[in-house]
């Protein structure tokens, strides 16, 4: 008998796939980089600017053949949307106090063949370029790569860089991170700030923060 993971998606999830990838095709951006080569992933995908990121960075994951994962609050996984949600590559997290949800997402990671969680860690659009820490420390939890994903709007460019392994340093791994980020847009002043923030982090223990 199938598992869940192993049914045929349900048909209004493969609607709003086919919805996604028709709309991400239609803005015509251009994918840089290649496949990064790795079964299991944190994708952060930066800067986040416009309501058409979450469209750019799955169709853009998709291009690469990997299929996209996100966080979701665990509310949004009760009947009926439970099948849609995880058909759509939802993992679910309680985000209460008493929750660790770095831990809930290690532990998908664990139990997944492949996995590819596409985070936003700027956190809102109207964030100066400072990240929040939680996808380097889901990261480093389920022992995956980082691979950083950006887009450009003004261009209509976008891609992934190569996977940067968390090594627990997480003033160094952002340094590394921003030193990408900045050779591929090296006019974004979130990206400037990125740089700096690495900086001051040097020296001070990263820990857990809000998602």
């Amino acid at each position: 008998m199938p598992t869940a993971t192993q049914c045929k998606p349900h048909w209004l999830s493969r609607i709003a796939w086919r919805t996604l990838l028709t709309l991400y095709r239609w803005k015509g951006w251009k994918v840089e980089g290649h496949h990064p080569d790795v079964g299991k992933c944190v994708i952060t995908g930066a800067p986040h600017t416009s309501n058409w990121d979450f469209v750019f960075f799955l169709g853009g994951v998709h291009h690469f053949g990997m299929q996209p994962s996100f966080m979701g609050k665990h509310t949004l996984f009760k009947w009926p949307m439970t099948r849609f949600m995880r058909d759509m590559g939802g993992i679910s997290v309680d985000r209460s106090r008493q929750s660790n949800y770095v831990g809930q997402v290690a532990q998908a990671f664990a139990e997944a063949d492949e996995l590819a969680l596409v985070v936003a860690p700027e956190g809102s659009r109207n964030s100066n370029g400072r990240w929040r820490s939680g996808f380097y420390h889901i990261a480093h939890a389920a022992g995956v790569p980082i691979v950083p994903g950006w887009v450009d709007h003004a261009t209509k460019r976008g891609g992934l860089g190569p996977p940067i392994m968390p090594t627990g340093d997480f003033a160094a791994d952002l340094a590394k991170i921003a030193a990408f980020y900045r050779s591929v847009r090296p006019d974004c002043p979130r990206f400037e700030e990125l740089a700096r923030q690495a900086i001051e982090q040097s020296g001070l223990h990263a820990g857990p923060d809000a998602l």
